[in-house]
Formats: structure tokens, sequence, C-alpha cells
């Protein structure tokens, strides 16, 4: 796993970034926290999902606090509709509205000064970058996602776009951990399906019939797979965190209720 550092300015949004992305020229890029917004309640304080409950104005001043961060307009960011699949959308000269993205859980693009953003609420934010090639790339990976492979589909997208495998940079952010994911034979019969070495990824759970999944390992593996440049996997679990994350699954053993999400955004300095 890597050390994360986290940045967060007075009164700024809260960011987590790594040491290989960091390291490149011309990007800007942060696995956002829950910490420098202005939501309330479950939402507090940094939600930047658009999807919820939410205040609207609110979110909208999380995401410019975001954008602001990484040196950008907030009308830089581009979001997308999430639905734990392998589709991956390219941000073109036109771009989309806010709130407009289309049904995907990836996103690549080779315009300058746009903002590719992923929420999350313990799936795994991934952001790619080809700075040689001018091409980045962000992908939301649940289990299912993952598992269905929409991280090749979005390396693939990417070299469609000029970039290189063996030049391309990426991380995993933020997610839930293993020690916090406890699976049933479900899960771990789909992960299975694609590989049987792929077990290594599961440890025994408190109850029979149970297992703890390694989702940050899996997609990390994944990655390294593909023969990228670097790999990097951020050290931060989000269930166990509460002062720093959102968590579905926390709500979920809370016994439901609101739930925020933190962004993950990747850019390409514009000119």
């Amino acid at each position: 796993m890597t050390v994360i550092t986290a940045i967060a300015p007075l009164g700024t949004a809260e960011r987590l970034t790594t040491p290989a992305l960091s390291a490149l020229p011309g990007l800007r890029h942060g696995f956002f926290t829950r910490r420098g917004g202005v939501s309330e309640g479950a939402y507090a304080s940094l939600n930047c999902s658009l999807s919820g409950q939410d205040d609207r104005d609110r979110v909208r001043e999380n995401r410019r606090r975001a954008m602001d961060a990484l040196g950008l307009p907030a009308a830089a960011l581009h979001g997308l509709t999430q639905v734990h699949g392998v589709s991956v959308a390219e941000v073109d000269a036109a771009g989309w509205a806010e709130g407009a993205g289309p049904a995907a859980d990836a996103a690549v693009t080779r315009r300058p000064g746009v903002a590719l953003g992923i929420v999350t609420g313990d799936c795994a934010p991934l952001l790619f970058a080809d700075p040689e090639a001018g091409v980045v790339g962000a992908a939301h990976a649940g289990w299912r996602g993952a598992a269905a492979g929409v991280i090749e589909a979005t390396v693939e997208a990417m070299e469609r776009l000029g970039a290189s495998r063996a030049r391309v940079v990426a991380a995993v952010g933020p997610c839930i951990a293993q020690e916090s994911y406890e699976v049933g034979p479900d899960l771990r019969d789909a992960v299975l399906a694609r590989s049987g070495e792929d077990a290594r990824f599961f440890a025994p759970g408190a109850r029979e019939d149970r297992w703890r999944f390694d989702l940050a390992g899996y997609c990390a593996a994944r990655l390294r797979a593909l023969g990228l440049a670097a790999v990097e996997a951020a050290a931060a679990g989000t269930l166990a965190d509460e002062a720093r994350f959102f968590s579905h699954r926390r709500r979920t053993l809370a016994g439901g209720g609101p739930l925020g999400h933190q962004l993950s955004a990747i850019a390409l300095a514009g000119a």
C-alpha cells in the first residue's frame, strides 16, 4: 500500500495525493475526503454527490471547493451517472452539463482543464494518467465493475486516445478495507469465476460461508497485470475512518439513513 499525503489549507477541501501521480508534470489530482465542505448532518461536510437528498446548493459549493483545491473552475468538473458497469465515456470538446453525465463508470479525456470526477462511498476510485500523450482517466470500481472489467476498459479507452499503457500511472484511492468488508458466497463466486487465482484476495470471515474481500488489492492486481508504468494503492479504509470518509456499509450497519459521497478527480492542467 502507498502512503498518501493529505493537503488541506485552512478553509479548503481536504484532498489526498499519491507520490507517483504527484510527480507527473502538468497533472492535478485529488482523492477528496469528507472534510472542508459546507453540508450538514449525515452529509457533513464535503458531500459531492448530486444524486442524494443533500441541499443542491451546498453540494455545488462543495464541488466548487474541490475544484478550487485543484486550481480549476467549478465548470471543469465532469461527473457520471454511475451504474456499477463497464462503460467508459469520453469527455470531448462538447463535454456535458452539471448532473447530466452519461450512464457509465469511467471517463477519459485529452482535453486540458477538464476534471474527471468519480464519487464513492466504499467502492474504489481509480485515477489514471499518461501526461506524455495528454490523456487522463478515472473509474468507479465496486466489486461488480472491477470483476466485469471496468479497469481494463478504462485503459483501452485511454489507448484509443493515444495513451500507451507502458506510460500510464494509476492509483487506487481510499475504499473499504479488507478487514471491514465481509462478503458472502455470491460475491466470492463471481470474482473467482474469472480466475481461481483471485482466491488470494479473500480471507476467512467471522462467520461460516463468509469471507473478507480485499477490494483495493484486487483492483491493484488487475492494474498491474496490464503492464502499466506504475500502480499505487492508497493505505486508507473508508468504513473504519468515519472522521475522514463517508461509507455505504457503515450507513447500512447503522440501520440506513442519508449517505454522502466523497469525490476523486484528475485533470491535465489547462493551457
